[in-house]
Order: structure tokens, then C-alpha cells, then sequence
């Protein structure tokens, strides 16, 4: 039986900048449009949240049934090490699908139904990046998600509950947190290209190789960097404050771009985590203060 703390490495907390960043510059957009409401913006953090850690223990799951995470460099596995059954890893992924549908569904009844279908989306892009008998992760199609439904969804849908409507900054916003997930994505399947050529796991940095690999994530981090411009440009020019974003960034291009390969790699998460945060807490701030 896993104890508490492998529960904790297993939800993989390195990630979760991922689901709390796209709410933060979303909640800022909302509030540059006179949207802002905190307890939408609560809701929707959590539904985040819920689904981060959900897609999380699914990961575990299905890549553990399948022994892709038999020789692990990276976190502990609760599955691949044998540390939970598992039965118990997915059932911890469907109850935080739950989580996250239940706070979906309150956002819906104050907004409109048809969220219901998108959240309904989020659960099926979540189970089915490693899960199923044809996951999308195995064929290279895990940053697209990411940047759709981490990206897209999670940021123009945060503006969305709260401000209901529609503006260009939501999208750029998007586009600039959808290319640090990503990031964050590529940092990691780059770190597990050896073992995951083995299980036959395809992912786009196994299709890239090492190399494009590596220059796939510094243009991603430059996409990051121009989207702040992006929102500058429609909202306030203290937006450009959000560039600071860099000083963490450039770690983490020095790490994946300096040739760190295996447990080298695994600073360069953290310092991707931190880039993306950063980037929606120095953009987020001036339009809440506009």
C-alpha cells in the first residue's frame, strides 16, 4: 500500500504550475474586461487542478499496465513501481475526474450548459493521452492536447465563466501558457526518449530525435515570449512586465539546449513550471491593476 507521500510524488505536484497557470492568466484577462469574479475564478482553478492531478494518475495507470514505466529515470511510478495496485491509481484518476465535474458543473449552471460538453472533452483528452487501446500520446499527439486543452480551453475558458465573453487577449494568452505546457511536455519526453523507444511508446520527441527535440522547446519558450507582446499590444504595455518570465525560462533552455540528457533533465520541469507561472503571474497582475 502506497503511503501518503507516494500518493503526493504520484500526483506529480512538479506539474500542477501547468493547471493553476491558465486560470491565473485567464482570471487577469477577465478582470482587464470587468469580469472578474473570484469564486468563478476558485471553481475553475479547481477544475484544473482536478484535472492535472486526474490525467496524472491516469498516466500512471495505463503506462504502468503496459510496463512503459518499468525502468523509470524520472519520479516515482505508483504502478511501474509497484507502490499502489493498479485498481487503487485508477480509481484516485476517476475521482478526480469527479472532482473536476462536479465544479464544471456548478460553473455551468451559472453560465451556460454547453460547458458540460467540453468538460466532457477535458475527461476523455485526459484518460485517453495514455489510455485506451489507441492512446494519442503514443502516437506523438501529446503537445497538440496539451496546448489545446491546457492552452486554449483552460485560458479562454477561465475568461469565459467569469467575464462571459469573448476577446482577443484570452487567445493570446492562451497561445502563450499553451506553449509553456508544452514545453513542459517536451522537457519531460525528451528526458525519456531511451525508454520510451523501448516500450514503443511514439511520442514527438521520439519522432523529432534529441536534437529537433531540444530546439523544439526554445522555440516553444520564444512563442511564450511573443505572445506576451501579443497581449501587451491589445490590453496595456505594462503587460511587458510579464517578459520577465525569461529569467527562469533561459535556465531552463540552458538545461535542455546544454545537452542534459536522463536525470539532468529533471531541473528543467521544475524550471519549465516556474517559467509558466511566472509568465501568468507577471501578465495577470497589470491587466487586474489596468
Amino acid at each position: 500500500m502506497a503511503t501518503p507521500s507516494q500518493w503526493l510524488e504520484g500526483a506529480r505536484p512538479r506539474t500542477l504550475p501547468a493547471a493553476v497557470s491558465p486560470v491565473l492568466a485567464g482570471t487577469g484577462v477577465a478582470a482587464y474586461v470587468g469580469g472578474f469574479s473570484w469564486w468563478r475564478a476558485l471553481l475553475a482553478l479547481l477544475v484544473s487542478l482536478a484535472l492535472q492531478i486526474g490525467v496524472n494518475y491516469a498516466n500512471d495507470y495505463s503506462d504502468g499496465i503496459r510496463g512503459t514505466d518499468d525502468q523509470r529515470v524520472g519520479p516515482l511510478r505508483l504502478v511501474g513501481s509497484g507502490a499502489a495496485s493498479p485498481r487503487a491509481v485508477k480509481l484516485a484518476a476517476f475521482a478526480c475526474f469527479g472532482v473536476a465535474g462536479a465544479a464544471g458543473l456548478a460553473l455551468a449552471a451559472v453560465t451556460a450548459w454547453w460547458i458540460l460538453l467540453i468538460g466532457v472533452l477535458c475527461v476523455l483528452a485526459a484518460w485517453y493521452y495514455t489510455g485506451g487501446t489507441r492512446p494519442y500520446g503514443y502516437a506523438g499527439l501529446g503537445e497538440v492536447m496539451v496546448f489545446v486543452f491546457f492552452g486554449l480551453v483552460a485560458v479562454v475558458g477561465t475568461v469565459y465563466v467569469q467575464a462571459q465573453t469573448w476577446v482577443w487577449p484570452a487567445l493570446y494568452a492562451a497561445i502563450g501558457i499553451g506553449a509553456l505546457a508544452c514545453a513542459l511536455l517536451v522537457a519531460n519526453n525528451l528526458r525519456d526518449i531511451p525508454t520510451d523507444k523501448i516500450a514503443g511508446k511514439l511520442t514527438l520527441a521520439v519522432r523529432l530525435g534529441d536534437t529537433r527535440t531540444r530546439s523544439l522547446y526554445a522555440v516553444l519558450v520564444l512563442a511564450a515570449a511573443a505572445a506576451v507582446i501579443a497581449v501587451a499590444a491589445s490590453t496595456t504595455w505594462w503587460a511587458l512586465i510579464g517578459l520577465g518570465f525569461l529569467l527562469v525560462a533561459a535556465r531552463g533552455v540552458r538545461t535542455v539546449t546544454g545537452g542534459a540528457v536522463g536525470p539532468g533533465l529533471i531541473p528543467a520541469l521544475q524550471q519549465t513550471g516556474q517559467a509558466e507561472l511566472l509568465w501568468a503571474l507577471l501578465v495577470a497582475v497589470p491587466l487586474v491593476l489596468s
